[in-house]
């Protein structure tokens, strides 16, 4: 395999985090200082964020626009992080994900992990997060660090522990 930063080696997308941790408050500012710098077209920087903090009002209101499978171990998570976008074209999604992006490589440097979910109730998490018609929720991010994958019910933990898969490059070329 050619050389890779580390940064991106050994990141990974856990759901067995540590709910005795917390996420503190210079971490969190480094990873959104992170998504903050992230490309954007034209400088827009169309990406909004909303931080929970685990048992927060907002981390318990993000928590409940979940699916309750999700739930069960992202309630673990020190923050749950929404990613929107404002704006309703392509390009503003894109770059919500390359804020995230940003985001999650910098959580890999501070010895964090991020799980990206975006299977959730973008409409009831709108409402619950009072958010105007112009920002787009996208992403539901669980951020903290790892627990015990021996906490997570069994088809979960297979998947915890099992080996990471990618498609070799080849696959991904489409010329």
């Amino acid at each position: 395999m050619p050389d890779l930063t580390p940064l991106l080696a050994f990141r990974w997308s856990p759901r067995a985090f540590d709910p005795s941790t917390e996420l503190n408050p210079e971490e969190a500012a480094s990873l959104l200082e992170a998504a903050r710098w992230a490309p954007s077209a034209g400088n827009r920087q169309p990406w909004r964020f909303a931080l929970g903090h685990r048992d927060d009002e907002t981390w318990k209101r993000v928590l409940t626009c979940l699916p309750v499978d999700d739930q069960g171990w992202a309630r673990h998570a020190s923050a749950l992080l929404v990613g929107a976008h404002t704006g309703d074209d392509e390009r503003a999604a894109y770059d919500l994900g390359q804020a995230v992006a940003h985001l999650t490589v910098q959580a890999t440097a501070l010895g964090l992990h991020v799980h990206q979910l975006t299977r959730f109730d973008r409409p009831g998490l709108a409402l619950e997060l009072d958010l105007p018609g112009e920002v787009h929720p996208l992403v539901v991010a669980a951020v903290g660090r790892i627990g015990d994958p021996f906490t997570l019910p069994e088809e979960l933990r297979r998947r915890e522990v099992g080996l990471r898969h990618r498609h070799p490059v080849a696959d991904l070329l489409l010329a």
